[in-house]
């Protein structure tokens, strides 16, 4: 949650990413997109971009819902499967996606078996 604006992260929708090892140090964090209330975009192509040029072997994916509402939606489900499968093709492995509220609470797709 340090990374995050406090400020906004009831109000912007953001999207980033935490570029990791094969054995899970933390290469950086990159901010993928800032959207509104409802959303931001996602391109899988810039997630992989920075996978590569990091030489990164994982990844993990986050955003917040404005909403506080940690129940993934269906773009939420789709986009995580797209960027599963395209990470893959390059041996990167996507480990979790992430999904936090201003209430520090978080939805997990690794600890609900959707990675």
């Amino acid at each position: 949650m340090q990374s995050w604006d406090l400020d906004s992260i009831e109000h912007i929708e953001e999207f980033r990413l935490l570029l990791l090892t094969r054995s899970n140090r933390v290469l950086g964090l990159a901010s993928i997109s800032k959207g509104g209330i409802n959303g931001t975009v996602t391109d899988v192509r810039i997630i992989l971009q920075y996978a590569i040029k990091s030489n990164a072997s994982g990844i993990i994916i986050c955003h917040n819902h404005p909403s506080g509402n940690l129940q993934p939606s269906e773009s939420d489900q789709a986009i995580t499967m797209k960027i599963k499968e395209s990470a893959a093709l390059m041996d990167v492995q996507l480990l979790d996606h992430l999904i936090i509220t201003a209430e520090d609470s978080y939805y997990s797709f690794a600890d609900n078996g959707s990675v």
